[in-house]
């Protein structure tokens, strides 16, 4: 079988194709950059609209394959900007129905989450989500994929970003971030916003900020920024896997791309005598290939949708779906 994928959460538009063994057969994806400032929905899904029917034609040509040779539609049905999901969500039913095939909306969460299993070699690990809008802990537990700790107000994603802007050095901030805390060395005194098993970010761009206007470097800002949030995501994910008793992790998201995160998680799993598994770059951020995965899996296991069940859900919870391929 072969699955199409169409991903729109946010400023990614991502078309994928990918066999029923889990090979990508093609993976190909437009970013939205705005201007200035940061992600403006309805802008986004104009982009969406504008880049997914060329996406879709350059995703069969790289794949060898025709239109008629897709077996399964899927696409990103939550969480994500309203806007963007819709925009997407009409383009795949659009495409199945032409082409008479089964349609199917995936978590976009879990997407990540299937993709890096199927792709790492990994069985039954921990999840460490750590996107733009998205910052979970989540692992498999009694027939659903359950959230063990998460953000309680932004993802660390948009953190960076919004703390990039206010710093003045641009949008999509993370890799800038990255490459200044590798000048920096001066731990500042930022609030460790660890709750239980849950985070919190704003008040550490706050506190960022207010060292930014006291004059201290924007090199020990971004380090200290950097050691506190992933210090803060290696403590909640390595607590999820004791409670489990659990000796994968697994990364996802696009800020798990930063090399600092990397080695404070690669540490601590190997302190444990854990593993941990990373898949390729293109694979941890938003992409179509993950969401034609997610869908093939499901597909697999006895899931059908009509048109009607496609509704798009902004705020699609990780623990709502039930998981019947596990």
């Amino acid at each position: 079988m072969i699955a199409l994928g169409i991903e729109g959460t946010a400023h990614t538009c991502g078309v994928g194709i990918v066999d029923e063994n889990a090979n990508v057969l093609a993976n190909e994806l437009d970013m939205y950059r705005p201007e200035r400032g940061g992600i403006h929905p309805r802008e986004a899904a104009n982009h969406h609209s504008d880049v997914v029917v060329p996406l879709i034609r350059k995703a069969t040509k790289i794949a060898g394959v025709k239109l008629s040779d897709i077996d399964l539609v899927c696409f990103s049905q939550g969480p994500g900007l309203g806007p963007c999901l819709r925009t997407v969500a009409t383009a795949a039913r659009a495409l199945a129905i032409s082409l008479d095939r089964p349609l199917l909306g995936v978590n976009h969460c879990i997407s990540h989450l299937e993709i890096g299993v199927a792709k790492t070699g990994s069985v039954d690990p921990v999840l460490l989500y750590a996107s733009g809008g998205n910052t979970q802990v989540i692992s498999f537990n009694n027939g659903r994929y359950r959230i063990f700790g998460e953000t309680l107000d932004i993802g660390i994603g948009n953190m960076l970003d919004k703390l990039g802007r206010e710093l003045g050095i641009g949008y999509y901030a993370g890799p800038k971030i990255e490459k200044l805390a590798l000048r920096g060395s001066k731990l500042l005194d930022l609030p460790y916003s660890v709750k239980g098993m849950d985070l919190a970010f704003s008040g550490i761009m706050t506190a960022a900020l207010a060292h930014h206007a006291r004059g201290e470097r924007l090199e020990d800002i971004c380090f200290s920024v950097q050691e506190t949030c992933f210090a803060m995501l290696t403590e909640v994910t390595e607590r999820a896997m004791a409670h489990i008793e659990k000796d994968e992790v697994l990364l996802g998201g696009g800020v798990v791309q930063n090399k600092r995160l990397r080695a404070m998680v690669g540490t601590m799993a190997k302190e444990r005598g854990a593993r941990m598994y990373v898949p390729e770059p293109k694979l941890c951020v938003d992409n179509g290939a993950m969401i034609a995965w997610a869908g093939q899996i499901m597909h697999r296991a006895g899931i059908r949708m009509s048109v009607q069940d496609t509704k798009v859900n902004q705020r699609f919870r990780t623990d709502e779906v039930e998981i019947p391929w596990r």
